[in-house]
């Protein structure tokens, strides 16, 4: 059953959006996943490669639970970001961003 809003989810009882988002995106490669598909569509084939060929039950099922969340869509050009999947991924730069300036602090 994937995991939504509403619903119990690690670290929430009362399935709060930010926390049910936060435990899907904490599954084994679901930010890989998502992390790819941040510069277009893909392939399942050329996907798989560009996670460093995650076993192909393990991608498909992140994929569904990605779908089924309405972050990322298939259409006969591949795997790719629904609008709101594209949002994530822009709220993720600026994430990666404050990570690289905290990385450089924390190593001074």
């Amino acid at each position: 059953m994937v995991k939504k809003p509403g619903n119990p989810a690690r670290g929430s009882s009362t399935g709060r959006p930010l926390m049910v988002l936060l435990d899907v995106l904490g599954q084994r490669w679901t930010l890989r996943v998502l992390w790819e598909l941040r510069n277009g569509r893909v392939t399942f084939r050329a996907l798989r490669s560009l996670c460093d060929e995650v076993s192909p039950t393990l991608l498909n099922a992140r994929l569904k639970t990605l779908r089924d969340l309405a972050l990322v869509d298939l259409d006969d050009e591949g795997y790719g970001l629904t609008p709101k999947g594209a949002d994530l991924a822009r709220q993720f730069a600026k994430l990666d961003r404050w990570a690289e300036d905290w990385a450089k602090d924390v190593l001074r």
